[in-house]
């Protein structure tokens, strides 16, 4: 629709399940979130299946359906994301793998992201083992995410593993499987915890109570894919506004503008209030904003239900409070709430449940929904639908 402006705000793992503590209830339904129960109240509801069948629960996947794009059809990888995003051009035969900074203690993954290992700390053991290891090549991302280049196409087969979904378990049990190539990724795996436990940035980090990043972890690899801008497949000129890699890199690949907004960090400490205000700003002269904020994924892998909660407050009263505020003054607009994924508090990590959404403004016809939450979203009267067809939805409905 012409002049139509278009907003998607996406909490990142913020559906899940009942939660004893909470009387059986979950953290939407008991957070003080007055914006998003209005959404709910003035617009349509429903569930949304963000993850095919058959493919593993991750934002990646999650966010490339709610931008439009099948994942069936063009997903290839995590890895490839996160090199979009820092720069990296990839070439034919070069797979990308997601490279996390660990904590291990006899055997078992106890941290998947090395107490958040600081981007400055993560950039000197990045160069170590540039130095030590001499097949592919590391990159610095933004903490503990950071990036392995292999330059070999048949790392594609190999079989590999989250670290957030095998925390306490054996490592032995989850390093890379199927073929030569994961025999070759299991020794640069298995040896970067004999270079990096005793490197000076741990040392350092010890002594100040933190934990060490004394392995690496490989996983998510693809390689570059192939696919239309947002502009040609639908027309619209976006942004995103995040500050994780991954949705980074899905802009790169969609031509969308990636917004760098101070204090975004991606994790429970974000500037809240400075995505609020740049997604505002980016309005002015983009159709279409994406606004993925992961601090509730963080809570739910840590299994903090306060923060939980918190997260999911500070989004309502400090992004989409000043959203609605703004977004009458634009002679029409859509907005879209939802979650990309669940990260239940008592999983986790990451399930493929259809999460609640909710559409709002011109010309969206209302239910009788009045509160944005899992269970009321089941009685909303859009059903049950695919991510990779809401934002039809949200253009044409």
């Amino acid at each position: 629709m012409k002049n139509m402006k278009y907003v998607i705000l996406i909490g990142d793992g913020m559906a899940d399940y009942p939660i004893p503590e909470l009387g059986d209830k979950t953290p939407l339904q008991v957070a003080e979130k007055p914006n998003m129960d209005q959404v709910a109240k003035e617009g349509a509801n429903g569930l949304l299946k963000t993850i095919p069948n058959d493919m593993e629960p991750g934002s990646d996947v999650a966010n490339l359906a709610i931008m439009g794009y099948n994942p069936k059809k063009y997903y290839t990888g995590r890895g490839p994301l996160e090199a979009a995003s820092i720069g990296v051009e990839l070439k034919e035969d070069d797979i990308a793998f997601r490279c996390n900074f660990i904590t291990v203690h006899d055997g078992r993954i106890i941290d998947f992201n090395a107490n958040h290992i600081s981007t400055s700390e993560s950039s000197e053991l990045i160069k170590t083992l540039n130095e030590h290891f001499k097949i592919g090549k590391f990159y610095t991302g933004i903490s503990y995410r950071n990036l392995y280049i292999y330059p070999d196409k048949r790392a594609l087969k190999v079989k590999t593993k989250p670290p957030h979904d095998i925390i306490g378990e054996p490592i032995e049990y989850h390093l890379p499987s199927n073929g030569e190539t994961a025999k070759k990724l299991k020794q640069i795996i298995t040896e970067s915890h004999r270079i990096l436990k005793d490197h000076p940035t741990n040392i350092e980090r010890s002594k100040r109570g933190k934990l060490p990043a004394n392995m690496i972890w490989l996983w998510g690899q693809g390689q570059k894919p192939r696919m239309e801008t947002l502009k040609e497949k639908y027309g619209l000129k976006g942004a995103t506004i995040t500050g994780v890699d991954l949705i980074k890199g899905l802009g790169v690949y969609l031509g969308l503008d990636n917004i760098n907004v101070p204090g975004a960090t991606g994790y429970l400490d974000t500037d809240y209030k400075a995505k609020g205000k740049y997604a505002i700003k980016a309005l002015q002269d983009h159709d279409i904003i994406f606004i993925h904020v992961e601090a509730p994924d963080e809570a739910g892998h840590a299994g903090d239900i306060k923060e939980k909660i918190k997260a999911i407050e500070n989004i309502d009263s400090k992004i989409l409070g000043p959203l609605l505020d703004e977004l009458p003054s634009y002679n029409s607009f859509r907005l879209a709430l939802l979650a990309d994924h669940p990260t239940p508090i008592k999983v986790g990590t990451h399930t493929p449940d259809p999460v609640p959404y909710a559409i709002c403004g011109e010309n969206v016809k209302k239910d009788n929904i009045r509160s944005y939450d899992e269970e009321s979203a089941k009685k909303g009267r859009l059903g049950i639908s695919v991510a990779w067809k809401l934002l039809n939805k949200l253009i044409g409905s």
